[in-house]
């Protein structure tokens, strides 16, 4: 312990050498030895050592400050009358004591481990190539300030400790560079090392004996396959919804696209993509399908080349695979050519120049391409009468290019008299060949066939930007309104016929599809998919959130599971329809869910630290409470409905006495012991204990009446628990890769028939694995579909089906299990 504490020093002092280091002027860059990717790089190994050695020592701190706090109690009781006082001491009471010295600075160690805050942004901050040097050199700094703010907690317990006769140590021990998992067969218990850190775990007194780490494990006799996906990406995308013959219509969310036939109630899926799917685009034959994609991420931090993939939309095979080495950052548009079959393709790629190329797709050879603008590119088609003519849209502009062998040469759109948009949103083609564009100003600007100049106006077709606009094939046009949120039907003289308004809930127009004569599909800004018929017929059939998704827990005994999000968002969804039974917005941003036994109520938690009541067949708020300022990233009643148990970003578990079927709460205790956040929770059968885990890999155990900690591993290794969430137990700590940093799983979930154990983790999978879990690296089933951060797990109270939630990719995914 007291090596681990004098290391801080030492760790203060390259913090300031790594702060002198990055303070150069940027101008040194360019004749610095390194680039600038390059010096960051080095700068992020220097940081995660620093970070293993202060995640190491907060957990020596917080151990020896519990220790002492032990002391104190010691010393309290046997002072003359102590005794006689803590037997009067009721738990409430107990609960409500003013803290000792020791207590306070178990509070003031930094709320969240250095490594990991938890949210998507942050875990990318370093990772990526383009992060910026201000952030680079703020997170420094954040770590520098804290690692101060360690250098004088130490100091404060060294006063402390020396005023005792009782010594105190750190359980951890030194730090280990071991990843191997270890076996204590005589104390009965295996350690794990996650960065570092050791992580023990408690083998029950029936498997002593028998449990050994060289035995394998089976694979699960049961699969999963993907059935239903929820929501539709309409918040940063556009042209990505059509109609096929088959009377699918087809569209993307995260990694996955859908091919959802709404009269049969049936969705397909092509899972060929490892990242967001951005663009897509129909073949003039309605068969053929091309989908581009960002840059993805392996496992080992490699990054995987953004591509466009084609494939058969009946067959789902991929048939070609084009520009692998070829796009930056992203593929963000992808068009067929219509004039000559079908046989050429152009895509614009995310680089600073936004890259234009055209390939002879079915020979996966690249045609041409050319520095498309240094602004975003909206928008690329080729002109349905000239294989040789695109037209390309965006920011301040429209170009139209034209191809001579590998060259092509731009023409620039001429506003003249007219207007000048910010940006051109959209660009569609009428009968006679005509370019038809919408803009930011709620412009449609009619471009005569051929030319580059304006023929036709018409000024203020909408209030505010046209994100879409598609002409039907009786030779009308539809467009759709940002700010308004307006579908309108034109003449073919551009003279207004019909009009109708999307719900604000929905949010503005993003894409416009024809379907059967007399009607539209509509996607919106708000991720969702409406069925529409002029004059006012707007029916939902895909909903989704629009934020970073974590809150998600199941029915108790229906096919029922609910979400929130950061959105605001509450969706109380049914499995068999697909679609939520009821929505509710509230005040502050989502970020955890749980039900009550009976089902009658939900408890909701969210970034604030207040959290809410719900009740289930109405949605009314039943009750409010605010618990700290931070956030609530756990709620979970106990088996029995009499207490719920909230984990909080603050360091503690708040638990409350439930009465009346879940509508009066009232607080019984505080779980004090933990010195990062509070990650995962579980109830033990009886509902009188909780373990949880934190973000520094912790495992804690608390009396539910008091929220007293539980030193007495005789007791705490044998108990049986209703839930497995935590991801760091004896029974599932199978599930962490060789060489875990620890966040790399958000979340587990064993199946209530005790067989199953499903994980979500960083890379965009989830994991099926045996139950129990208790072998290293375990093998298991693996699933994709998601392309962020995979949050949070879920089997259905029949163990039918598992529910996934995506973070940044805020998809919902519900798995068939099989």
């Amino acid at each position: 312990m007291s090596e681990r504490v004098a290391s801080c020093g030492s760790l203060y002092d390259s913090t300031s050498l790594l702060l002198q280091y990055c303070n150069n002027d940027d101008t040194v860059s360019a004749s610095s030895n390194m680039d600038m990717e390059d010096r960051v790089s080095h700068l992020e190994q220097k940081l995660q050592l620093q970070e293993d050695e202060i995640q190491l020592l907060k957990s020596a701190l917080a151990d020896a400050l519990r220790r002492l706090g032990c002391c104190e109690e010691q010393t309290l009781s046997v002072q003359p009358g102590g005794t006689q006082a803590a037997g009067r001491r009721s738990a409430a009471a107990a609960a409500s004591t003013p803290p000792t010295k020791v207590r306070q600075l178990l509070q003031a160690l930094p709320s969240r481990p250095l490594s990991n805050g938890y949210t998507v942004q942050q875990k990318r901050l370093l990772s990526s190539p383009s992060s910026p040097k201000k952030e680079v050199l703020q997170s420094i700094k954040r770590k520098s300030m804290s690692t101060e703010r360690l250098t004088l907690i130490r100091r404060e317990m060294g006063a402390e400790s020396r005023s005792r006769t009782t010594s105190s140590s750190s359980s951890s021990g030194g730090k280990s560079k071991s990843k191997e998992c270890t076996l204590n067969a005589e104390d009965g218990y295996v350690r794990m090392f996650l960065r570092g850190r050791p992580v023990t775990m408690h083998i029950p007194d029936g498997l002593k004996e028998s449990y050994s780490l060289e035995h394998k494990v089976a694979l699960p006799d049961r699969k999963l396959k993907l059935q239903w996906v929820y929501g539709y990406r309409g918040r940063d995308c556009r042209s990505n919804l059509y109609l096929l013959p088959t009377g699918e219509i087809v569209y993307f969310n995260a990694s996955v696209v859908v091919l959802y036939n709404t009269e049969e109630q049936q969705q397909r899926h092509y899972l060929g993509h490892n990242d967001d799917v951005k663009c897509l685009s129909v073949h003039p034959d309605m068969v053929t399908i091309a989908t581009g994609q960002v840059a993805g991420t392996s496992k080992d931090g490699k990054l995987l080349a953004p591509h466009v993939r084609i494939w058969d939309s009946v067959s789902l095979n991929t048939l070609h695979v084009i520009g692998t080495g070829v796009f930056d950052r992203a593929v963000t548009c992808v068009a067929f050519s219509k004039s000559n079959g079908g046989a050429f393709l152009c895509a614009v790629d995310d680089a600073n120049d936004h890259i234009l190329s055209v390939w002879n797709w079915q020979k996966e050879k690249q045609l041409a391409e050319v520095k498309c603008s240094n602004d975003s590119v909206l928008g690329a088609v080729f002109h349905p009468m000239d294989a040789n003519l695109i037209v390309t849209c965006g920011k301040s502009h429209i170009n139209f290019w034209t191809m001579d062998g590998p060259t092509l040469t731009k023409r620039q759109g001429l506003f003249e008299k007219h207007e000048k948009p910010k940006y051109v949103l959209c660009v569609a083609f009428a009968e006679n060949g005509d370019a038809i564009t919408g803009d930011s100003s709620g412009n449609i600007y009619v471009w005569t066939k051929g030319g580059n100049r304006i023929s036709h106006q018409v000024s203020g077709a909408h209030e505010g930007g046209i994100f879409s606009i598609c002409v039907l094939k009786d030779g009308t046009m539809v467009s759709g309104g940002g700010k308004d949120r307006k579908v309108v039907l034109w003449g073919h003289d551009y003279r207004k016929k019909e009009e109708m308004e999307v719900g604000e809930s929905f949010g503005p127009v993003r894409a416009l599809a024809e379907g059967k004569p007399g009607e539209l599909f509509v996607g919106t800004t708000k991720n969702a998919i409406i069925r529409a018929a002029f004059p006012d017929t707007l029916t939902p059939i895909v909903q989704g959130h629009t934020d970073e998704l974590w809150g998600l827990d199941v029915h108790p005994s229906m096919e029922q599971f609910v979400t929130c999000s950061q959105d605001k968002q509450v969706h109380l969804w049914d499995t068999s329809t697909h679609q939520p039974l009821w929505s509710k917005t509230i005040e502050d941003p989502g970020r955890s869910a749980g039900f009550h036994p009976s089902g009658s109520v939900l408890a909701v938690g969210t970034m604030s630290g207040r959290w809410l009541v719900l009740d289930t067949d109405t949605r009314d708020l039943v009750s409010v409470h605010t618990d700290g300022n931070e956030i609530i990233s756990n709620v979970k009643y106990s088996p029995d409905g009499n207490f719920l148990a909230l984990a909080s970003h603050d360091n503690f578990v708040y638990i409350y006495a439930v009465t009346e079927n879940g509508r009066k709460y009232s607080r019984v205790g505080k779980c004090a012991g933990h010195s990062s956040f509070v990650t995962h929770v579980d109830w033990s059968q009886d509902s009188q204990y909780l373990v949880t885990n934190s973000g520094d890999y912790e495992i804690l155990f608390w009396e539910a009446s008091c929220g007293k900690h539980v030193t007495n591993m005789d007791t705490m290794r044998n108990m049986e628990w209703a839930t497995y969430t935590c991801t760091l137990s004896f029974s599932t700590f199978g599930i962490w890769p060789d060489g875990a940093d620890g966040t790399d799983i958000n979340a587990v979930c064993r199946s209530h028939d005790g067989s199953l154990l499903a994980s979500a983790d960083d890379f965009g999978k989830v994991h099926l694995f045996s139950y129990p879990c208790s072998q290293p690296r375990a093998p298991s089933h693996e699933y994709s579909g998601h392309s962020s951060h995979v949050t949070n797990v879920a089997f259905l109270h029949d163990n039918s089906h598992l529910i996934s939630a995506g973070g940044k990719d805020t998809s919902i995914l519900q798995w068939v299990v099989a």
